[in-house]
């Protein structure tokens, strides 16, 4: 059955509000949740970026489903300092904390004061991170001297099962590259042709474990409505991937979209007041063996969204993934 999951947007709401939603949220049926780990939003006009691992403490301790982040080790977090706290939220919650792992956008790391690296560069950096946290992880003490340097790390309280590491990823090559590490992947809604090209991709690489999609969406009691939040608060999915990745302020997706319409938005996410064009939307993806679909809803209002998909469109969308 395909797990339905709710995304916490870190970018659009203050921590407490955004406990307060994923509590509403494991409460209305949701079957999971996970959030993102930015240091900056996307947008000025979204004004608001807490610290994902202060949170994920107390929304762990708050519900009762499981909960994930997507991350970047290597720049902004040392990866011996990422390895110690996956494993802290993993010894205090069994089997309930999973971390996707990406190569980072500049938006978030700049603020190191180091040079961003091109791509290819990144993902190297990324593998080396993979592989330093997964040996901490299983309680070795390491060092290492090449794009991640460490020395003598060694992870005191573990837990006694290591929590799964995703993948985070776009593109069809990078679904290869990171299938040989992974234990599932993480992508976004791309659609049908898109998301089967992306699954063939990481299985036919030998990936493993589940593949989740997090699809943005736009819901209000109006189809106005509904395209108005999408165009004030989610208009930077109109910056193509490889240029979002470069981009390192808020005020930078803000200028690259000001002369964005209502139409254009409109092009890059489903926004409609009727619950049964998002479940037929949902339905698709799930028809495509998707372990995982985690819905954000892009307004900073969360409450009704959450409460009219979990009576409108939970309970038919797990259906359609039996």
């Amino acid at each position: 059955m395909t797990i339905v999951g709710f995304h916490a947007s870190h970018e659009q709401l203050p921590p407490s509000r955004l406990l307060h939603a994923v509590q509403r949220a494991e409460q209305a049926g949701f079957d999971a949740a996970m959030c993102s780990d930015h240091l900056e939003p996307w947008s000025v006009r979204q004004g608001h970026s807490g610290y994902a691992w202060s949170w994920l403490g107390a929304a762990l301790e708050a519900t009762s489903f499981s909960l994930g982040v997507v991350t970047a080790p290597g720049q902004r977090y040392h990866p011996a300092i990422a390895a110690q706290k996956l494993a802290t939220l993993a010894e205090m919650y069994p089997r309930r904390f999973w971390a996707a792992l990406g190569s980072g956008e500049a938006i978030n790391e700049h603020v190191t004061g180091d040079p961003w690296p091109a791509k290819e560069e990144r993902d190297a950096r990324l593998a080396e991170s993979v592989d330093v946290i997964r040996r901490l992880l299983a309680g070795e003490e390491v060092s290492a001297d090449g794009r991640i340097r460490v020395d003598r790390a060694r992870i005191w309280s573990r837990p006694d099962e290591p929590p799964p590491l995703f993948a985070a990823a776009i593109s069809t090559e990078t679904a290869r590259d990171v299938a040989t590490w992974a234990d599932g992947v993480i992508t976004v809604d791309q659609g049908s042709d898109g998301l089967r090209e992306f699954i063939d991709a990481y299985r036919g690489a030998g990936g493993r474990g589940p593949v989740a999609v997090q699809v943005h969406l736009s819901w209000a009691p109006s189809d106005d409505e509904a395209l108005a939040i999408a165009h004030d608060q989610w208009r930077q999915s109109l910056v193509p991937a490889h240029l979002s990745w470069e981009l390192d302020r808020p005020e930078d997706f803000d200028a690259r979209t000001a002369d964005a319409t209502l139409d254009d938005v409109a092009g890059t996410l489903l926004a409609s007041s009727d619950t049964a064009r998002h479940l037929d939307h949902l339905a698709g993806i799930a028809e495509l063996d998707v372990d995982r679909i985690y819905l954000h809803h892009v307004g900073a209002g969360q409450d009704a969204f959450i409460d009219a998909f979990g009576e409108h469109v939970l309970p038919a969308l797990r259906e359609v993934g039996r």
